[in-house]
């Protein structure tokens, strides 16, 4: 078991994140079960096609959606394979919408929101993001959010809702992937990995890749690892001389799968998960013993939103029990108790098992102060390699 760290802006706790407090792992199970709706989102009446537990005047709602025209514009760091799933089944339930899901940088998200919406002009509906830091400094700022009471709140567990406003579409870990036709043995975790690398250095010189810690995702992995395990840094001093940084999961992927690179760490699964499967195995992702990073991935309406009402129904559908399905189908980790255990879908619960309790760091939508980042923005690079 690693060492717990304070929780407050400053530090990011193992266990008290995301309003789950000191909600051990068999009250963890038990909120699931409770509040999972083991019922499903059964209708409220034939052909209705919304829960029973939703306000009886839904209909108004989804007849705003049809007279704004049903478009969507989603801002988002997600890729289109993660999405396909959702935005299918969104246009099945609803069939007069049409979303379009850009897929930017993590900051890029944040920062074209805020220069559009300084010209007057902000076209996007909803802002998805699992860059914590960038999303807890852009929540803080007042009017940023549009205020939303989602039907489905209280059937989730309690840490769903990240921040005010802001909900997880899924709870998705970060790991490590590796090419298996270069590396016959699977790295267990970072230590692992800094072990297999100081063994034959020549082999791996610049042949790692983890994330850039300059961007806002980047820096959120990174300081929530060594944060949540303090004694990772013997092995992070081994592994970092001999790695290169990228700026994107999607960059990392591409450059493993070609062999530029033998292995990279901190990789977001929803890339991970879904490599894995389209190599056929080329790619390998594994989840680190010493310690698997788990992000909330945010979801939010603007608060000028140009089409409130569809991304209202948007928002439900994604928190749904349907909804939660499509997002593991797309590679995502869903957290809600029903959804399907079917091969290729991944659920926070099994990111539990596999990494273990005590394995798991989850990250706090909080702002860490600007002193700190510089520091450890500074710490981490110094210890790269040129």
């Amino acid at each position: 078991m690693f060492g717990t760290s304070s929780f407050s802006s400053a530090s990011l706790s193992r266990r008290g994140v995301m309003g789950l407090g000191a909600l051990g792992a068999a009250t963890l199970a038990a909120t699931l079960a409770g509040c999972g709706g083991s019922g499903g989102d059964k209708p409220a009446a034939a052909g209705s096609g919304t829960p029973s537990y939703y306000p009886a005047d839904y209909s108004k709602l989804i007849d705003a959606s049809k007279a704004e025209g049903g478009a969507l514009t989603i801002y988002s760091n997600t890729d289109q394979e993660n999405w396909a799933p959702i935005l299918r089944d969104f246009s099945a339930r609803y069939p007069w919408t049409k979303v379009s899901a850009a897929n930017l940088d993590s900051d890029e998200v944040f920062q074209r929101q805020l220069s559009e919406s300084a010209t007057g002009k902000a076209p996007a509906d909803m802002l998805v993001s699992n860059a914590v830091q960038a999303w807890a400094d852009y929540a803080s700022k007042p009017g940023t959010l549009l205020a939303y009471d989602s039907p489905e709140t209280k059937q989730l567990p309690e840490f769903a809702q990240l921040m005010p406003n802001v909900w997880a579409m899924s709870l998705d870990p970060v790991g490590i992937a590796y090419n298996s036709a270069l590396m016959k043995e699977a790295p267990t975790g970072i230590a692992d990995l800094a072990a297999m690398a100081g063994a034959d250095s020549g082999k791996y010189k610049n042949k790692i890749t983890t994330r850039d810690v300059k961007g806002a995702w980047g820096f959120t992995v990174s300081h929530a690892f060594t944060e949540g395990n303090p004694a990772a840094w013997p092995g992070l001093d081994k592994v970092l001389p001999l790695a290169r940084p990228e700026t994107s999961s999607g960059t990392q992927k591409e450059k493993i799968l070609s062999g530029e690179y033998l292995a990279g760490f901190f990789i977001s699964s929803a890339v991970g998960y879904p490599a894995e499967k389209a190599s056929g195995g080329l790619i390998k992702f594994v989840l680190p013993k010493d310690g698997t990073v788990v992000l909330g991935r945010g979801i939010g309406i603007t608060p000028k939103a140009p089409h409130p009402a569809t991304a209202k129904l948007f928002l439900d559908f994604v928190l749904s029990e349907t909804g939660q399905n499509a997002v593991a189908e797309g590679g995502l980790s869903s957290y809600r108790e029903n959804v399907k255990l079917t091969e290729g879908l991944h659920t926070y619960q099994e990111v539990e098992k596999l990494a273990g309790k005590d394995g798991i760091i989850r990250v706090p939508y909080k702002v860490v102060p600007d002193a700190d980042v510089t520091a450890f923005v500074s710490k981490w690079n110094a210890r790269l390699g040129a």
